[in-house]
């Protein structure tokens, strides 16, 4: 299945919940979310009053996850295998999977306002990893890896606010340098470093089945 590639604002509808994939406008009064949370379409409304099905729940809470990190499925299934391969518990290993990738990593830093324009930014080859370009999203980080706005790509209208950027509120695994633009991963990111409401063990049990 092919990334979603429609309005983000009608993702967050469905979901009934800001996923924050807009950046900046997710935070102000223009937000469709905080306008009219009801599901996108026709029978919006009549939907939310509808109960789900312990199947229908564990669905929409894999979509959400997926919709967040701007996955398909298929992107989205192999996390899950992998992890389900590693030691520990399978629902927390996805989603630290799924932090440590790169796009993710450089959205964590405050190198862009959503994970979408971080995939951008990955993929058009303006970002370094350890002094060497890395344009893969899915690329994963690790322990002491140091992150940075490609040298020549620093003037870059999409970088023009960095500097003089207030500190932001940076997870615990990651460190940020505004002067330089550069980013260090002191620590692998831990489940409780997941910012958003996602509860991993439905989608255990969906794929399970």
């Amino acid at each position: 299945m092919a990334r979603y590639t429609g309005p983000d604002c009608r993702q967050c509808r469905r979901e009934g919940e800001k996923l924050f994939l807009k950046g900046d406008k997710c935070y102000s009064d223009k937000c469709p979310v905080a306008k009219n949370n009801t599901p996108p379409g026709q029978h919006g409304a009549a939907a939310i009053r509808k109960k789900n099905s312990e199947y229908a729940t564990q669905l929409r809470e894999k979509q959400k996850t997926k919709r967040i990190y701007g996955l398909c499925e298929k992107q989205f299934r192999g996390y899950y295998d992998k992890a389900e391969k590693m030691r520990g518990i399978t629902g927390e290993n996805m989603l630290i999977l799924l932090e440590r990738r790169l796009d993710n990593t450089v959205y964590r830093l405050g190198m862009a306002s959503s994970r979408s324009m971080a995939r951008q930014i990955v993929s058009h080859g303006l970002i370094t990893v350890n002094g060497k370009c890395v344009n893969i999203p899915s690329f994963l980080v690790k322990k002491g890896d140091v992150i940075s706005v490609k040298e020549n790509k620093a003037d870059k209208k999409v970088f023009s606010g960095i500097k003089e950027a207030k500190t932001i509120n940076l997870p615990k695994w990651l460190t940020f340098d505004n002067a330089t633009m550069t980013g260090t991963v002191v620590a692998l990111p831990e489940r409780a470093d997941v910012e958003q409401k996602i509860e991993e063990h439905m989608i255990v049990e969906l794929y399970s089945k």
